[in-house]
């Protein structure tokens, strides 16, 4: 099976049926049934139907539904707690579907760590060695275990709490502790399973920053099960839906968000506020034209004249913006034989960071009959927000 080198996780056409006829069960729902259908001719429950997808080395790869929908099931036949009635599961370049119990042992010991909602602590234990457990099944010596347990707990900010039992801790508390238990295990691949879905909005909330904070420095790659699209949103680097197995749609928030598949999607998504989601990088076009400061402004305004441009973006030989020269400056200095664009008296039209939200963006086109450009953090030119490109966002959230 050929996969990319940046695929950490691959699952391909996984079909997991519960009682009844699976066989038959399984050979309507490659035909095309529905879950009702099957079900009904077979007494078989079809919680996942024809799953793929893959999930890049350091990327959050959101799976989320309603309960029910297939995603916890998911994640059990990814680490083989259950197996899959069909298809594949790949990490790395090891097809686990084909794994004995040893070697899906092996597995979990070396390539995948879990996080579950319920922290799965031991309650006699104190929590740098909770941490260590997982160190400790794989025979690492007690002195390295708790030093990597230690550099775990300190990563979740708990470096001070290891001699304590996890009954003094509260509940975002025992939670940083199972994630610092999957962090010591330093496998590359975690799977969460709606890990903070039971503390209140605040710790909630506080987590999230600290494991996007977290994935920064260690480039995990991260299978995260929610039901909360907001919770997915704001972590994500992509979204997987599903309904009843499937999955409905998969894409960036972006995507999910401003183009939902269907009324399912749209009505899980409707309550999401896009201002915050629509960057300057998410709507952004190609620069289209673009000149050095160096070339001669009366080639550049004949160029502009043929183009029917009223504008042209211009940068430095290392490619950062310098300004934007309009047709009337290029006009006034033309009669100035020989004088380069860099020299004249441009017209400056700051640009923006690729991360500048619409609600910062709506502003500066109001003031400009001109695009807005878009640079990166040293500053060189990396496409242009059109006014009209602008105009369609703000429509779209209005919409929404």
């Amino acid at each position: 099976m050929e996969k990319s080198p940046e695929v950490a996780l691959s699952v391909r056409n996984v079909y997991k049926l519960f009682g009844g006829d699976e066989d038959a069960g399984l050979a309507m729902a490659r035909a095309g049934a529905n879950k009702v259908e099957v079900q009904e001719a077979t007494e078989s429950v079809m919680a996942l139907s024809d799953v793929s997808f893959d999930a890049e080395r350091g990327e959050i790869f959101v799976v989320m539904g309603l309960s029910g929908c297939g995603k916890s099931t998911l994640i059990r036949c990814i680490n083989r707690l259950i197996d899959p009635t069909a298809g594949e599961v790949w990490i790395g370049d090891v097809n686990v579907s084909e794994l004995d119990e040893e070697g899906m042992r092996e597995v979990r010991r070396s390539s995948l760590a879990m996080v579950f909602q319920h922290y799965g602590l031991l309650p006699h234990r104190r929590v740098i060695d909770n941490v260590a457990l997982g160190l400790e099944m794989k025979g690492v010596g007690v002195d390295e275990r708790r030093a990597r347990a230690q550099e775990a707990l300190d990563t979740v900010g708990l470096g001070e709490w290891g001699s304590s039992k996890p009954e003094e801790c509260s509940g975002g508390m025992m939670q940083r502790v199972g994630l610092a238990r999957a962090l010591a295990h330093d496998t590359p691949v975690l799977l969460m399973d709606e890990p903070f879905s039971a503390l209140d909005p605040l710790i909630r909330n506080e987590l999230q920053d600290e494991l996007l904070a977290m994935q920064e420095k260690l480039r995990k790659t991260i299978i995260f099960i929610t039901h909360d699209l907001d919770e997915a949103v704001r972590i994500g680097d992509r979204i997987a839906i599903m309904r009843d197995g499937e999955i409905v749609q998969m894409g960036s928030p972006v995507d999910v968000v401003l183009h939902p598949a269907d009324a399912y999607v749209r009505e899980f998504t409707s309550n999401v506020r896009q201002h915050g989601l629509v960057t300057a990088e998410t709507v952004m076009n190609e620069a289209v034209h673009v000149v050095k400061a160096e070339q001669r402004a009366d080639e550049v305004l004949r160029e502009l004249v043929r183009r029917e441009k009223t504008y042209a973006l211009v940068i430095d030989d290392s490619g950062r913006y310098i300004g934007m020269a309009s047709m009337q400056r290029l006009q006034n200095v033309v009669p100035r034989n020989g004088i380069s664009v860099g020299a004249t008296s441009l017209l400056m039209k700051p640009g923006v960071g690729r991360d500048v939200v619409l609600d910062e963006l709506v502003p500066l086109g109001l003031r400009s009959e001109h695009p807005i450009p878009v640079l990166d953090d040293d500053g060189v030119l990396v496409g242009e927000v059109l006014l009209e490109t602008l105009a369609e966002a703000m429509a779209a959230e209005s919409a929404g």
